[in-house]
């Protein structure tokens, strides 16, 4: 086989894959139903690329009809290109809107230099694109966050909200008026960017927050990437321990009515284990060697 025949075969392989973990993720929490006007959000990333990218793949042999509609806020950034993704979307040959609202200036006349913005963005978007939304009838909301973005979110808010709590799959919007979606759940993001370069997408990078280089997600990234290096594998169990919540087993008397407990004589599968030792699988080394436990270290 030649180095062409290679790539074909790599990025077909790669296709076939994004396609089955995107498919699993809508079938496993009933993402789109027939007769959904989905809004894919673009931000000019590869994961909104890839987004868009797998979902009109998708559509295309899909049991039930749905629409898809992309849409891009154009913040007003200096220097951004306004003409690249009309330019790919109008090529890619699906319907899509182009949002101008200046919420560039507004950011920076709020935010001191230096501070990070992507609060105050995020809050500003957030009820922009619900108004696009609801101007193109649109009823689900599909976002470009994948499986690591998920991890990090899951680790950011037990490092710095003591919560456990991580970025769902779907979700109604803070509104009420929505269903927001991530089809991107169960993949992985070295295989949006391989996939971004085998597409070659027109990135467009975020000169707003882009230069915020100490920002916690970016550190708890980093701490993620460690992992995944020294201990292949150590991601993916982790993404799959998010599916597998025990709440008798954690402390949230919420979730587990602990206070008005009585023993039943039945065996129980998760009752407590107290005289017996937790035993996990053998990993190789030091599990956290050389990767800082608390930020900023």
């Amino acid at each position: 086989m030649n180095s062409h025949d290679k790539q074909a075969f790599e990025a077909n392989k790669l296709e076939k894959r994004l396609c089955r973990q995107v498919g699993q993720a809508i079938g496993d929490f009933n993402m789109i139903e027939k007769g959904d006007r989905v809004m894919v959000c673009m931000s000019g990333g590869k994961d909104s690329y890839g987004l868009l990218d797998i979902l009109m793949k998708l559509r295309q042999r899909a049991p039930v009809p749905f629409e898809l509609v992309a849409v891009n806020l154009d913040q007003k950034q200096p220097g951004f290109p306004e003409e690249v993704l009309p330019a790919y979307l109008t090529q890619a040959g699906v319907p899509f809107h182009i949002e101008a609202q200046d919420t560039y200036s507004i950011v920076k006349a709020k935010i001191p230099e230096g501070k990070t913005t992507c609060s105050l963005c995020s809050r500003l978007r957030r009820g922009i694109l619900y108004s696009v939304a609801r101007r193109l009838g649109c009823n689900k909301i599909a976002l470009g966050h994948h499986r690591d973005d998920m991890l990090q979110t899951f680790f950011l808010n037990m490092f710095f909200g003591g919560k456990l709590k991580g970025m769902p799959p779907k979700l109604t919007s803070d509104n009420g008026e929505f269903i927001v979606i991530r089809p991107l759940a169960y993949v992985a993001e070295n295989d949006l960017i391989r996939w971004a370069e085998h597409r070659q997408f027109p990135i467009i990078p975020c000169n707003l927050c882009g230069s915020q280089e100490n920002m916690q997600r970016k550190m708890v990234g980093q701490m993620l990437r460690e992992w995944d290096k020294k201990y292949p594998g150590r991601l993916e169990t982790m993404f799959t321990a998010l599916q597998n919540a025990v709440p008798s087993h954690l402390m949230d008397a919420s979730l587990f009515d602990f206070k008005n407990l009585k023993t039943t004589g039945v065996a129980d599968e998760n009752g407590d284990i107290v005289f017996d030792e937790e035993t996990f699988p053998e990993t190789v080394g030091k599990p956290f060697a050389g990767v800082p436990l608390v930020m900023g270290q």
